[in-house]
């Protein structure tokens, strides 16, 4: 398996006293290479949370959470850091560009922290992510001159960017019209086939949920 929680706990508030609310309780979850799942549920279930300890924004209580073999739960907040740069993508239900940046700016961020140069072969990467998802002539523009959709696609090549190996989608669709909406399921899942790389998506969306693998019901703070 390339992802795996055991037994995972996670609350909030102190831990024993009235105000502490347990929301995931002992959660368990194996995820192969290459397979597209989605997590559905009521808002206030945990998916975010959930999402949040896949991709090392949070730590978990209690059990552990394993990508290919490493327990991340137990890496340093150094190592924590460089592994979701170089393993991880992130698409949020809001697409978080900077407003001053062009799209192609925002796409070739997260290359940065790697050093001071972006090489031939980044940025030949970068323009076939671009190309692929349709906003190559809108590459000098800046997000206020383009539309939700639009953003959302800079939103998912910026994702990819650093081809991570695993792809995490919070409600990547919530703020989309439909036909936006169903272009982006699509450009997700033909993506994640064409360059192999695991996707976990978050959403109340059906239509979403339906192009997956595999779909799990967070409920009781467990998956079903």
């Amino acid at each position: 398996m390339q992802l795996q929680l055991a037994n995972v706990t996670k609350g909030y508030g102190v831990p024993g006293s009235h105000s502490y609310r347990p929301v995931l309780k002992g959660l368990d979850l194996s995820v192969k290479k290459g397979e597209r799942i989605a997590v559905t549920g009521p808002s206030g279930s945990g998916k975010t949370t959930l999402l949040n300890l896949i991709g090392t924004l949070d730590l978990p209580e209690g059990g552990n959470i394993f990508f290919e073999g490493q327990d991340i739960a137990r890496y340093t907040a150094r190592e924590l850091a460089d592994f979701r740069n170089r393993h991880l993508g992130f698409v949020f239900q809001l697409h978080h560009l900077m407003p001053q940046l062009t799209l192609m700016e925002n796409v070739l961020l997260p290359l940065l922290p790697r050093g001071k140069n972006i090489s031939k072969e980044q940025m030949d990467w970068a323009e076939h992510l671009i190309r692929k998802v349709g906003i190559w002539e809108q590459r000098e523009q800046k997000p206020a001159l383009l539309s939700g959709g639009e953003c959302q696609r800079t939103a998912v090549v910026r994702a990819l960017i650093n081809k991570p190996r695993l792809l995490l989608a919070d409600e990547p669709t919530g703020a989309l019209d439909e036909e936006n909406a169903m272009a982006l399921i699509r450009l997700l899942v033909d993506l994640s086939r064409e360059e192999g790389v695991t996707l976990i998506n978050v959403t109340h969306s059906t239509a979403l949920a339906d192009q997956m693998d595999k779909i799990y019901r967070l409920k009781g703070g467990v998956l079903v």
